[in-house]
């Protein structure tokens, strides 16, 4: 996973681990059988570490907005990982890969389309607990919020940007406070800005 995200899919070959390993070549042919059977495993191992992430992050959170901060930030701490140089093998492979066809490229598009589809189910708990207005349009939050998670990921490892994660974390914020159903007043808030008011208004009077 280390060299996946430091070289890139296509630079990881049974080659670049046997030397990485001090393993023989043929031993890890053995085992994987080929350089894209390698390819899917590291991509395979590459989601489970995220999920186990996940699961840790979001355990016992309540549904809705709270779920949804804790996904986004998991997705943010996964990217700055030290153990991952460049980022997220599986980022990194789908641009890699998107002009090219096959079972890579397949399984990339799979882990995507799980990852927007689960955030999407997010988004509307969100709805349902009547944090997010009713009328959001549910799949545009989504693009967006998986926009700013790729801004990150190039801002932190291409640019190297100090303030990346701060810059990212506002943008969020930003974007689900603009959905958010406007709380009501508490009722005793209200009292005490009626007394408020009238009180300014005798004084001026």
């Amino acid at each position: 996973m280390h060299l996946a995200s430091r070289d890139g899919l296509d630079g990881l070959t049974i080659g670049s681990l046997s030397e990485a390993l001090s393993l023989s070549k043929s031993g890890l042919f053995a085992h994987f059988g080929s350089k894209e059977a390698l390819q899917l495993a590291v991509l395979e191992h590459t989601r489970a570490r995220f999920g186990v992430l996940l699961v840790a992050r979001m355990h016992r959170v309540a549904k809705g907005l709270a779920s949804l901060r804790a996904f986004v930030n998991a997705w943010l701490d996964w990217i700055a990982l030290p153990e991952l140089p460049a980022g997220c093998p599986i980022l990194g492979a789908s641009f890699e890969l998107e002009a090219h066809e096959g079972s890579l490229r397949d399984f990339v598009v799979k882990l995507q389309r799980e990852s927007r589809d689960r955030m999407a189910a997010i988004v509307r708990d969100a709805v349902d607990a009547g944090e997010l207005r009713k009328a959001v349009d549910v799949a545009q939050i989504v693009f967006e919020l998986r926009g700013i998670t790729l801004a990150f990921h190039q801002e932190l490892h291409v640019m190297r940007s100090p303030s990346a994660r701060e810059h990212a974390e506002r943008a969020v914020c930003a974007l689900l406070e603009r959905h958010s159903v406007d709380k009501p007043e508490p009722a005793s808030q209200r009292v005490r800005s009626r007394v408020a008011g009238h009180r300014k208004t005798r004084r001026t009077g």
